[in-house]
């Protein structure tokens, strides 16, 4: 399997923008169980739930890097996209801006089949899923095509342009 986004990060100089347009993903993830279970992460236990992806966030961060998060989701929202919402803040604290787009807003829009990290607009990391939210086996696929990468650019911009920051966001 290729290598993960946490790599490619480390080596952006400019942009790292992440599109997500699943309502699932990993759904035996023990942090999404024990939210299931009533377990919320403290806001204020900074070293209970910060990670290495944090770390990877905040490196580029710091270097000048703009890392954006947007994600396509379907109205109610499934139980793991409300997972999902309940734990952003530890995105935002690592330095992501995360904008959030209900799928019925989206109609219109030309986007990719799966979700997609494009860096510095010159490659693209395209995540390949089972039907279950799980990377399958060659579930990460690296192109520089310039058709690709265009189509994935446009995408999130077109994504991101219609999207609520996570701030303003409440979903139902």
């Amino acid at each position: 399997m290729q290598p993960p986004a946490r790599e490619a990060l480390a080596q952006a100089r400019q942009s790292a923008v992440h599109l997500e347009l699943r309502d699932a993903y990993t759904l035996d993830d023990p942090g999404y169980i024990a939210w299931q279970h009533g377990a919320r992460l403290d806001r204020d236990e900074r070293a209970a739930w910060w990670n290495g992806w944090h770390d990877a966030v905040r490196d580029a961060v710091d270097r000048g890097v703009t890392v954006r998060r947007a994600r396509v989701v379907s109205e109610p929202i499934s139980d793991y996209v409300a997972y999902e919402y309940d734990i952003t803040f530890t995105n935002v604290a690592a330095g992501e801006a995360v904008r959030w787009l209900p799928r019925r807003r989206a109609t219109g829009l030309a986007l990719p089949s799966t979700d997609f990290w494009v860096f510095d607009g010159e490659r693209v990391l395209l995540h390949h899923f089972t039907g279950h939210g799980e990377l399958d086996e060659n579930g990460r696929e690296y192109t520089a095509d310039p058709g690709l990468v265009k189509l994935c650019v446009d995408a999130f911009d077109a994504v991101w342009e219609r999207a609520t920051p996570h701030e303003n966001y409440r979903p139902r």
